[in-house]
């Protein structure tokens, strides 16, 4: 019965590896589409979101059928529930590519970035890149290294959507109300992303340490024995 439940756990971490692959991909074709206009890179996005939420779905009745079959306590079954929370954070991260991605095909043949914060949303971009790339090494090694960066780079972005808001709530300001409105949701959009990568990054510390905090001090890390199966 041991092995039949390792076995489901490698399954739902492949799954879960899998689905942060297509995040980075859909968080890397939205930031591009909302940056260049690119109307045909946004509609990707969106008709791919369908399948981050079918995979979702799977790892989260993957977990229910373990959950019911195997009847896990302690340890494992705080793995099983935080697979679940972090499928559902992942998908929520496929949601927000997908927003980035409307906003650009809503302004399409504009662009959907106001004047004076092209640099700021490319950085914001780059950096959300750069969170889901690291999320899925994370997941794929349980390597707290991985989830001390994804908290690094979430502060820097928090940093640039505060500056978003000074901008354009500031008169020096020229875009109108539909530029206002685009700026802050856009912003919001990146910054709940990283946000919900942190989330993770929490969940697997915590599986790894048991501190609920996110410490990834290297000191713990190091001590950490590296396992398979979704920090078993």
């Amino acid at each position: 019965m041991r092995e039949v439940f390792h076995q489901a756990l490698e399954d739902i971490q492949t799954r879960l590896v899998e689905i942060a692959e297509l995040v980075t991909v859909a968080i890397d074709k939205a930031t591009i589409a909302f940056e260049t206009g690119d109307v045909s890179l946004a509609e990707e996005v969106i008709a791919d979101d369908a399948r981050i939420d079918e995979l979702a779905l799977s790892v989260d009745e993957l977990a229910i059928d373990t959950l019911a079959m195997q009847q896990p306590v302690a340890r494992d079954l705080r793995i099983i529930v935080s697979a679940l929370r972090t499928s559902a954070s992942l998908e929520r991260m496929g949601d927000l590519a997908e927003h980035i991605a409307q906003l650009a095909r809503s302004r399409f043949p504009e662009r959907a970035i106001p004047k004076g914060l092209k640099s700021t949303f490319v950085k914001m971009g780059k950096l959300d890149v750069s969170v889901a790339r690291t999320l899925v090494e994370l997941l794929r090694t349980q390597d707290l290294a991985f989830a001390a960066q994804i908290r690094d780079a979430d502060d820097l972005i928090d940093e640039l959507h505060a500056t978003v808001y000074e901008k354009v709530l500031s008169e020096a300001f020229s875009g109108d109300v539909g530029h206002v409105i685009d700026a802050a949701l856009a912003s919001r959009y990146h910054e709940r992303f990283g946000d919900h990568a942190v989330s993770i990054a929490k969940k697997i510390v915590y599986l790894a340490t048991g501190d609920w905090t996110g410490s990834t001090d290297p000191e713990i890390a190091a001590a950490d024995e590296r396992t398979s199966h979704f920090g078993v």
